[in-house]
């Protein structure tokens, strides 16, 4: 993990992507989590549940795009990110 950021209410949920999981539009995600695979050179926006766990997916090539792409759907998330020890 790169950094992530719990989604609250410093944050607004723009619907600009549509994310469609199991036949099912998704909403809002409790948390975003900017990650990289071992040995891989880009990068994967995940929405997260309540529990941290994985609900969608977006792949970047650089960790700015991925950036950029959570700011796309979540407002104000360029200014919440943590960096993960």
């Amino acid at each position: 993990m790169i950094c992530y950021s719990p989604i609250d209410e410093r944050h607004r949920f723009t619907a600009n992507t549509r994310q469609i999981v199991a036949g099912r539009l998704i909403g809002a995600m409790s948390g975003l989590a900017i990650c990289q695979y071992p040995g891989d050179d880009s990068f994967y926006l995940f929405g997260c549940d309540a529990d941290w766990s994985n609900v969608t997916d977006t792949w970047s090539q650089t960790l700015e795009d991925a950036k950029r792409q959570a700011e796309f759907e979540y407002e104000g998330v360029s200014a919440t990110w943590t960096n993960a020890p």
